[in-house]
């Protein structure tokens, strides 16, 4: 459950957040705007601007999963030092690839297992409880910031946008 929860959702939303990206190149393009206006736009004067909103969506996604299986070394590397939306689908796309090379049996020991981190102060979490109150949660609430920074901008995002394509099924008749 816990690879379902983490690597497919987690892929899906860095890949609706890329398609917004498509709407915000066009809206930039339409109205004559440097993109960088968009990229350096934040919602309140004490909260991050949209490029680090994305990084940090990045960083949970990878970091957040190789916690759960035990492969922090093998995460990919980011500098921090994206400016443009190229660069930042670049991000995007090495953290897909890298969780592309997980299975569920890579997840067969997460639930339980402790996982902590420096400003826990020697306190942990399990790995159910990591992903489900801390890492799930800030994924969707970078994105969500990301998706409403744009949104805030003018830039035609709606919820189908930040949803993606939903597995629906034919009714049996």
């Amino acid at each position: 459950m816990l690879f379902d929860l983490t690597v497919v959702q987690f892929s899906k939303m860095l890949n609706n957040l890329n398609a917004i990206f498509d709407k915000a190149e066009a809206f930039a393009a339409l109205k004559r705007v440097d993109t960088s206006v968009l990229l350096n736009s934040r919602l309140a004067a004490d909260q991050f601007n949209f490029i680090r909103q994305v990084q940090i969506a990045c960083d949970t996604a990878k970091v957040g999963v190789a916690r759960l299986t035990g492969q922090l070394e093998t995460m990919p590397k980011h500098d921090d030092s994206e400016t443009t939306l190229a660069e930042l689908r670049e991000r995007i796309a090495s953290v897909l690839t890298y969780l592309e090379g997980f299975s569920e049996a890579d997840f067969a020991n997460a639930a339980t297992i402790q996982i902590s981190q420096p400003r826990w102060e020697g306190k942990y979490l399990t790995g159910y409880e990591f992903a489900v109150q801390h890492a799930i949660p800030n994924i969707y609430f970078h994105i969500t910031t990301a998706y409403a920074i744009l949104r805030h901008n003018g830039v035609e995002v709606g919820k189908k946008d930040y949803l993606g394509a939903m597995p629906y099924k034919a009714p049996i008749l």
